[in-house]
């Protein structure tokens, strides 16, 4: 069976993040992908220029007209932008069944703030403790908990054991803000500490590479069941995407990653 996938997220119409990332992402892994948008951005690979917020009232239609009709076996949550929102989606999806990847995205790699920080304490008491797993990178987890950005694996496990305290079943803790010549990630849960390494991939098209795994994981948790295959299997996924981003010939700053590497190998 191909899972249905929902992504409740902002668009990008560069194609490199958002809405574009996550449906390229979730039908790459095998899934099909639904999206509800939570806003319209106008960016690029440079930045973002300006947000242009759905009103709640019409997120909140969008999730409860897909769930009245479609079975959706998992949901990413990306960019949400204001309280309003955090609070809809997090009224639309109490109770249901289906896991529930978080992808708390703050801030654009740019430095483009993407969610208001009026908005931090409703995604942290609302949302957070609702999610199957988060997946911040280690500004988003500082963001969170309120304290200096990690920069050893003691700091990211120390970080992700104050995240995991705050509800969700498990997280994922994306390294690759540290320095060095690896990107750890860290996978954590209440009986599992589980490191996935890797040496980093240089190179400066990573444009929506948080939305990307996310989107891969909630589409590799549908499709197995299991928190641990589904992490190791969305990282080797995104890796491989940013691996092949050379492919492609998108803009002059960030560009994005090749989603559809296997159909160029």
């Amino acid at each position: 069976m191909i899972p249905n996938i929902l992504s409740i997220a902002g668009s990008d119409p560069s194609g490199g993040a958002g809405i574009q990332a996550d449906v390229k992402a979730i039908s790459a892994n095998g899934g099909y992908a639904m999206a509800v948008i939570t806003a319209l951005t106008a960016q690029n690979t440079k930045g973002v220029t300006g947000v242009y917020p759905i009103s709640a009232a019409f997120v909140a239609s969008q999730i409860v007209t897909i769930f009245a009709d479609i079975t959706v076996h998992a949901v990413k949550i990306g960019m949400l932008g204001g309280r309003e929102i955090v609070d809809v989606v997090a009224d639309a999806l109490a109770g249901i069944k289906a896991p529930i990847v978080l992808d708390p995205v703050m801030v654009a790699k740019g430095g483009d703030r993407l969610l208001a920080e009026s908005a931090v304490t409703s995604l942290r008491e609302r949302l957070v403790p609702l999610a199957t797993i988060i997946t911040p990178n280690l500004p988003e987890a500082a963001d969170l908990l309120e304290q200096p950005e990690a920069r050893s694996r003691d700091e990211m496990l120390e970080q992700a054991r104050a995240l995991l305290r705050m509800g969700p079943k498990a997280v994922f803790l994306k390294g690759g803000h540290l320095s060095g010549d690896d990107s750890p990630d860290l996978l954590l849960t209440h009986e599992l500490v589980h490191w996935m390494d890797a040496t980093r991939v240089r190179t400066a098209n990573t444009h929506g590479t948080g939305c990307t795994l996310s989107s891969a994981l909630a589409t590799q948790l549908a499709i197995t069941g299991d928190m641990s295959a589904a992490a190791e299997a969305a990282k080797i996924y995104t890796r491989k995407a940013i691996f092949a981003a050379g492919n492609l010939v998108v803009g002059g700053g960030h560009g994005p990653t090749d989603h559809f590497f296997d159909l160029r190998s």
